[in-house]
């Protein structure tokens, strides 16, 4: 067993905290192709990503894959990269500082830290719960920032995000959210989202939604996420009064000859494309921030296909990003999910709080505690 992170510096009577950890996928450190590579390397190794027998897929990983890909995606993350960096960690940190400055705000009379970690890259998911326990929190949330289920995303951030925490020797209480795609605030403030493009730029033909895909296998085996993107298309959907030939759910970002979630969102627009059809919105409800899928696949590569082929014309609907509807809804789900939590904090004055820990502090030190 390895050697569990002790509490050397704790001092009895120091007040607890509440930590909310968000995590998102990653992002390379920059664009260069040994930067990709490092990070493609991490996220293709998660055997929750890729469900291949190890020895079988480290051959296609290093011979295949490795050798060839990260120069692709360098140039692809050219085009989307900006002056600050990457824009998954820019609004994901952009998210973070909001969500900390709204809790700052609301005074619930205990200390709430709100951290941002990402499952592949930096600010890793270890130092961001170190920063957590430094900053004594007792109890944490962890917020994974995908509104759909998958085993690869939700299901790999919780295995990793328990693990760090089985090696601390004092767990801290912990609660975790597993999903919201049909959460009603959510749906609202995604249809809000599409209502506001469409009264800046017009309406269009048709509506597609568009979801990472995985491969089909993962289905198969219950894995819930395809049948949860297809709730959350036709709850928005539904929401916006929308008949069911004006919106349609395709599946991105394949790899691989195995099949992957149909139909796909290439080949839905490039035969869309040859009909002529007229504009076409894409909107991408997985994604909780834009990223290299949404702003280079969808919003470039996707939207030349399309008018490649014959379509008049594709525009693609921002994410929520750091919108403050968006912050807002995630402030209210997390204290939702918290509600006893801040209930305990706010039934007790702040004085008397400050009052049962000096008291505590003082017993623990007739006991010989040293702090």
């Amino acid at each position: 067993m390895p050697k569990l992170i002790s509490e050397k510096d704790f001092s009895h009577g120091t007040p607890s905290s509440v930590g909310i950890l968000l995590v998102n996928l990653g992002t390379p450190e920059n664009t260069k192709t040994s930067s990709v590579r490092k990070y493609l390397r991490q996220f293709l190794s998660d055997p929750r990503v890729i469900e291949v027998p190890k020895f079988v897929w480290w051959f296609i990983l290093n011979l295949f894959i490795l050798p060839f890909r990260p120069s692709k995606s360098a140039e692809a993350y050219k085009e989307i990269w900006t002056e600050e960096g990457s824009p998954l960690l820019l609004y994901s940190d952009e998210i973070t500082k909001k969500i900390q400055k709204g809790f700052d705000e609301r005074n619930f009379g205990i200390d709430f830290h709100i951290e941002l970690a990402m499952s592949y890259g930096n600010p890793s998911i270890k130092s961001s719960l170190n920063k957590l326990r430094k900053r004594n929190a007792r109890r944490i949330l962890l917020l994974p920032m995908y509104p759909q289920y998958s085993s690869t995303t939700t299901g790999s951030v919780f295995e990793n995000v328990t693990k760090e925490l089985s090696k601390q020797r004092w767990i801290p209480e912990f609660r975790h959210v597993n999903q919201y795609h049909d959460n009603k605030d959510y749906i609202e403030t995604i249809s809000e989202s599409i209502q506001e493009f469409w009264k800046l730029n017009g309406p269009c033909e048709k509506l597609l939604f568009s979801f990472h895909g995985l491969p089909k296998k993962m289905l198969l085996e219950g894995d819930p996420y395809h049948c949860q993107c297809q709730k959350t298309a036709r709850l928005v959907s539904d929401n916006l009064s929308l008949s069911k030939d004006d919106w349609f759910v395709s599946f991105q970002s394949r790899l691989g000859p195995t099949k992957w979630l149909e139909p796909y969102t290439d080949e839905t627009l490039k035969s869309w494309g040859a009909r002529e059809s007229g504009v076409v919105d894409v909107i991408c409800p997985g994604f909780s921030v834009d990223c290299l899928e949404t702003l280079e696949e969808i919003a470039m590569e996707n939207a030349e296909y399309y008018e490649e082929a014959g379509g008049k014309k594709l525009r693609y609907i921002p994410a929520l990003n750091s919108q403050q509807k968006h912050i807002s809804f995630l402030i209210n789900l997390i204290e939702k999910n918290i509600s006893d939590w801040i209930y305990e904090s706010t039934e007790q004055q702040p004085q008397m709080a400050a009052e049962k820990l000096e008291v505590s502090r003082k017993l623990a030190h007739e006991k010989g505690a040293k702090k």
